[in-house]
């Protein structure tokens, strides 16, 4: 039986299959719709570096043949085969992506799929339809990645900007037209006129309008064939001579030739303004020059600067604190796979309501824990079976099929809890769907154990996976008689979600780091944890005292860490 996926679930293909010769079917289907199925073959930067990886109905294979569009099959409306032993080391993922040519948006689609069939058994599908959607006209509805082994993850991310974004999104972009003089077009070499597709390598089962047998494309640009004159704009971006330009030289490969210089602004005798007057950095498009050879990729955004994870967007000059690497995300901490795009990226901002609060919208990452915003954080039930455990009332929102239920934390674990001020007021999280959590707009740090423990105070916990187990612990003391605090330590595999007032600092652990006890958040568990103080009785009957006489010393091997807040609980 076929596993259903929800977007943003994952799994090793060898999980759901032994083979590795896969078809890969997709079904989506629109009044007056007309869809570009492509595959996008990226490296490890998710780059579309090699453009002979691109996989649409121009160029339906890749060299080695690891990649092949098959055509409509079996009530799917295109299909591939995709050999993973073939794919060769520098492609370490295969997107899936679907676009819209001509008017509409992914909102008027009907129920589809993308579908993973092995040795002609169909062994996984994701489902999807226009209620998912909203204004995008392109969307990646699955990818084939490799993380140690290949696996499959169910995405359903859009784009507002259509085919443009999405190849920016991946690196490459669009070719600009030159317009041509006014004259008849000419038909290429293998008969193709602007705006209809070469037959050789359209869609199957399409009548081919002359009998003369198409020439294999160019494996590199997608250029027509030297001598023939590129036709006239067509308005469908499928027919221009030149559909992506790789910023990368494909390995092995010669550079791609780039396209004609289109005239300045897009308009034919515009002059260009004066060299002292360039348009301003981040205005949103594209900067002048096009085609110049480049080093490194643009980031999304035309030129804007990289949206910080889990907002699309940057935020206003002067609002991010000096020192934040990640917002919402614990320094040196790895952002997890399909990095959060929010916003679309590379697409122009839509105009009213919708263009303003777009930068807000929800970040599929295809994780079981993502960050939304550095104060919210999502948890996708369906990833992993295990329930989650949170604290009482800090759900703010959930979809699908969730059951919210008491987790009492029994009779000896109330009286452990209230004697030690480490009591926890949990609720559990069952069932499939997404919950999202957040309280008193506090910072949110997801920070995922492998085997491994770590302390952390019961007050800055937010939520967890019940794989986790956790126990109070103890820190001993000296200079109170019989002076002693506690904490709760949290050991095995899982995410725990920590909660912060303010970007903390995380800080090596050396034999003379002192911290407040009511400001450190957590620290790993294999630290030596005492009480320092510097209380003295004859001090008691002065005034002056500091309110700094109860401190926590921390000793430990290289690799131990503390965090802590700016703030005093």
């Amino acid at each position: 039986m076929a596993r259903e996926f929800q977007r943003g679930h994952k799994a090793r293909i060898s999980d759901l299959t032994a083979g590795t010769d896969l078809y890969v079917g997709v079904q989506i289907s629109g009044p007056g719709l007309t869809f570009d199925i492509s595959c996008f073959g990226l490296d490890a930067d998710e780059r579309l570096s090699d453009d002979r990886y691109f996989i649409f109905f121009n160029q339906p294979k890749s060299p080695e043949e690891s990649l092949q569009l098959l055509g409509p099959q079996a009530g799917d409306t295109e299909s591939f085969r995709v050999t993973l032993e073939k794919i060769p080391q520098q492609i370490r993922k295969l997107s899936f992506t679907a676009t819209l040519d001509g008017a509409g948006q992914m909102s008027q689609i009907g129920p589809g799929y993308i579908r993973i069939v092995a040795g002609g058994e169909e062994v996984a599908r994701y489902p999807f339809s226009g209620s998912e959607f909203s204004t995008e006209r392109a969307v990646m509805l699955g990818d084939f990645y490799f993380k140690d082994v290949w696996r499959f993850a169910a995405v359903g991310q859009g784009f507002d900007g259509g085919l443009d974004a999405l190849l920016k999104n991946f690196g490459g972009e669009v070719a600009e037209e030159e317009p041509a003089a006014p004259q008849q077009p000419q038909p290429q070499a293998g008969g193709a006129v602007p705006g209809f597709a070469p037959p050789a390598f359209g869609v199957p089962g399409a009548p081919a309008p002359a009998p003369a047998p198409m020439p294999q494309p160019a494996a590199q640009g997608f250029a027509p064939p030297p001598g023939v004159t590129p036709p006239a704009p067509a308005p469908s971006v499928h027919a221009a001579p030149t559909i992506v330009a790789p910023l990368n030289t494909p390995p092995g490969g010669s550079p791609v030739p780039p396209p004609p210089a289109p005239p300045a602004f897009g308009h034919p005798g515009q002059q260009p303004p004066a060299p002292s007057a360039p348009p301003p950095p981040g205005y949103g498009a594209q900067p002048y020059a096009p085609h110049v050879p480049q080093a490194p990729a643009p980031p999304p955004g035309y030129g804007q600067p990289t949206p910080p994870p889990g907002y699309g967007q940057p935020p206003p000059p002067g609002q991010m604190p000096p020192g934040q690497v990640l917002p919402g995300q614990m320094p040196g901490q790895q952002a997890p796979y399909g990095v959060p795009q929010g916003a679309s990226q590379g697409a122009p901002r839509t105009p009213g309501v919708l263009g303003a609060l777009q930068m807000f919208k929800e970040t599929p990452t295809g994780q079981r824990w993502t960050q939304q915003n550095p104060k919210l954080v999502r948890a996708d039930l369906g990833m992993g079976g295990q329930p989650v455990l949170a604290r009482q009332g800090s759900m703010v929102l959930y979809q699908g099929k969730v059951d919210f239920s008491y987790k009492g934390a029994g009779f000896s674990g109330r009286i452990v809890g209230n004697a030690t001020g480490q009591e926890m007021q949990l609720m559990r999280c069952t069932g499939q769907g997404q919950v999202f959590f957040a309280e008193d707009a506090t910072m949110l740090h997801p920070i995922e154990l492998q085997g491994d423990a770590v302390c952390v105070s019961a007050e800055s916990v937010l939520a967890f996976d019940e794989s986790l187990q956790y126990e109070v612990r103890r820190i001993e003391g000296h200079g109170i008689p019989g002076g002693a605090l506690f904490t709760m330590q949290f050991q095995g595999t899982g995410t725990l979600v920590v909660k912060t007032h303010g970007v903390p600092v995380v800080l090596p652990v050396t034999p003379t780091t002192f911290a407040d006890a009511n400001a450190v958040v957590a620290w790993s568990a294999a630290s030596q944890v005492i009480v320092s103080s510097q209380v003295r009785m004859r001090r008691n009957s002065y005034p002056g005292d500091t309110g700094e006489s109860v401190n926590l010393q921390f000793r430990g091997a290289p690799g131990n860490f503390i965090v802590v807040q700016p703030y005093e609980i």
